[in-house]
C-alpha cells in the first residue's frame, strides 16, 4: 500500500499513474535515468497536508513513511536521554565500528541530528601524526573522553588497531597482540570509573558493500567518503573477517560487550541501533516497550556473533561482514 503526501488539482486531464515501485522524482533538467530522491522527513512533514494547487502529488512506499515516523519518535527519546545524562552528570561513550560502507556515519548523523551540541559531540580522528605515533596508543583517544553530563560518539575508535591497522600493515603483529591484551583492561578502567560504554559493530555483506562503493563513485555528494583503504576492502574481505573474529574473541567482555548491528538495510540498522542505545539506561517518561525493543534479527549480541562465526568460520557458508 502506498501513501500520498500532497495533491495538485488537475483540470480536464486524467491523472497520470505513478508506478508503485517508484520512490524518487525525476527532474526535467536531469539526464535520462537520473533520479532525485526525497529529502529525509519530507514525507513525514507533509503527510497531513490537504489538496492544494500549490502542491504536487508524490507517491512513496509506506515503509519509508513508517521509517520517518519511527525515527522522529526515537529522536524525541534521544532528547529525553540527553536530558537525563545532563541532569544526573552521567558520562556516556559510544563506539561505532564496522566494515567500510557499513552505515556507521549515517546512524551517527541521525543520533546527533536534534541533540544539543553542548552535551553531545562526535569524534572522528584523522590518521595519527608523527608525534602521536610516538605516544601511548590510547593517549590520543583519552583526551576526547566525555565529561559529566556529556555523550561522546566515536566514529571509529581505538579499535582501528584491531582490524584496519593490522590488515593494511599500519601496525606490527606485536602491536596488534599487545592492543588486544590491553584494551579489555583499559575499558574496564573506564567502566569502573563510571563511564557508560557502548560498543557497536556494523555488519554489512560483501555484495552490499560493493554496491555502496559503486554508489560513492557515481554520486558527487558521496565521493568524499572514498579513500584508498576503502578500495582494498573487497580484496581483503577474508582478512578483515579473521580480524573481526579475533577482536570479538579478545575484547567481548561482560563489562564492555559488543553489540552487532546487521546493516544491509541502512534504515533498519539506524532504527534498531537507536532502540538498543536507549534501552541501556533508565530515564523518566520512556516510550512503550514496543517502540524501544530492537529486532533480534538485526541486533545481535557479541557472544552470539562469536558462536555463529565459530560454527561457520571454516565452512563454505558466507559469514556476515
Amino acid at each position: 500500500m502506498k501513501k500520498s503526501i500532497n495533491k495538485k488539482e488537475t483540470k480536464g486531464k486524467k491523472e497520470k499513474k505513478v508506478p508503485k515501485d517508484k520512490l524518487s522524482i525525476k527532474s526535467k533538467n536531469e539526464p535520462t535515468g537520473k533520479k532525485k530522491k526525497l529529502v529525509e522527513f519530507t514525507a513525514f512533514k507533509n503527510k497531513s497536508n490537504k489538496e492544494s494547487k500549490k502542491h504536487t502529488k508524490i507517491w512513496i512506499k509506506s515503509k519509508v513513511l513508517d521509517y520517518e515516523v519511527e525515527l522522529h519518535r526515537l529522536q524525541i527519546e534521544l532528547l529525553k536521554f540527553q536530558k537525563h545524562i545532563k541532569d544526573n552528570g552521567l558520562r556516556v561513550l559510544i563506539l561505532f565500528e564496522g566494515r567500510d560502507a557499513a552505515g556507521k556515519g549515517g546512524t551517527i548523523k541521525r543520533v546527533m541530528q536534534h541533540l544539543n551540541p553542548r552535551g553531545a559531540r562526535v569524534v572522528a580522528l584523522e590518521k595519527p601524526s608523527d608525534t602521536e605515533l610516538t605516544q601511548w596508543y590510547f593517549q590520543r583517544y583519552v583526551q576526547h573522553l566525555p565529561h559529566a553530563g556529556e555523550m561522546v560518539l566515536f566514529d571509529r575508535s581505538w579499535y582501528n588497531r584491531a582490524m584496519v591497522e593490522p590488515v593494511m600493515g599500519f601496525c606490527t603483529d606485536e602491536q596488534n597482540k599487545r592492543f588486544l591484551k590491553d584494551v579489555p583492561m583499559f575499558e574496564e578502567m573506564l567502566v569502573k570509573d563510571g563511564i557508560i560504554l557502548m560498543k557497536y559493530f556494523f555488519s554489512v555483506s560483501k555484495a552490499m558493500q560493493m554496491k555502496r562503493f559503486e554508489s560513492r563513485q557515481t554520486d558527487p555528494l558521496k565521493q568524499y567518503k572514498i579513500s584508498p583503504v576503502d578500495m582494498q576492502a573487497q580484496d581483503l574481505w577474508n582478512q578483515y573477517t579473521v580480524r573481526k573474529f579475533q577482536m570479538l574473541t579478545e575484547t567481548n567482555r561482560t563489562l564492555s560487550p559488543w553489540t552487532i548491528i546487521r546493516s544491509n538495510n541502512k534504515k533498519d540498522a539506524r532504527i534498531n541501533c537507536i532502540r538498543h542505545l536507549l534501552s541501556t539506561v533508565e530515564y523518566q517518561d520512556k516510550i512503550s516497550k514496543k517502540h524501544r525493543t530492537p529486532d533480534p534479527d538485526i541486533v545481535i549480541s557479541g557472544i552470539d556473533e562469536l558462536k555463529f562465526m565459530e560454527d561457520n568460520l571454516m565452512s563454505s557458508n558466507p559469514l556476515p561482514g
